[in-house]
């Protein structure tokens, strides 16, 4: 039976271009470059952003998110924490990396799916989802349709199977 998965998972080397090119631009730009702002990756689980004040953190958010974007990850793929004061006086914002479907927005998207009519089964497997179907245009159509819907996360189609 012809099948897809859903996941939600990132490319960790373009990432980490991402991140250099952002951290050099950084470090060139006639505005940014005296003030000691700081991108650091930490445990691949996270990114956080520190700079003088909130106005440079948001420039350093513009860099970073330019940068990604232009290797080609989706922005969806964070989940943006507030910028907040730390002790030297500086600002910091932390960047989470989601990894894996959570179990709500996994509902969420298997509801999304069943409301359809289109006859296609849907599974939650631990983090990510598996959808089957008789039909290949019923499964394209539903790519189709969870990239139009926005469910706050990123989702990647691997694993085409065509039996």
């Amino acid at each position: 039976m012809p099948s897809f998965d859903i996941v939600c998972k990132i490319d960790k080397q373009e990432m980490d271009n991402a991140l250099n090119q952002a951290r050099k631009e950084i470090v060139q730009r006639y505005d940014l470059k005296d003030t000691q702002s700081e991108i650091n990756l930490i445990e691949q689980k996270e990114i956080v952003l520190i700079a003088p004040n909130e106005f440079v953190l948001k420039q350093v958010l513009d860099v970073l998110q330019s940068k990604l974007v232009k290797r080609g990850i989706s922005l969806k793929a964070f989940e943006y924490g507030n910028p907040e004061p730390t002790l030297m006086s500086k600002m910091k914002q932390t960047l989470k990396i989601q990894e894996g479907i959570a179990i709500e927005k996994a509902k969420a998207i298997v509801k999304t799916i069943k409301d359809t009519k289109f006859k296609v089964q849907c599974q939650i497997q631990g983090d990510q989802l598996r959808v089957s179907g008789k039909q290949i245009d019923d499964l394209q159509s539903i790519i189709q349709l969870l990239r139009t819907n926005d469910h706050g996360i990123h989702m990647d189609f691997v694993n085409m199977k065509r039996d």
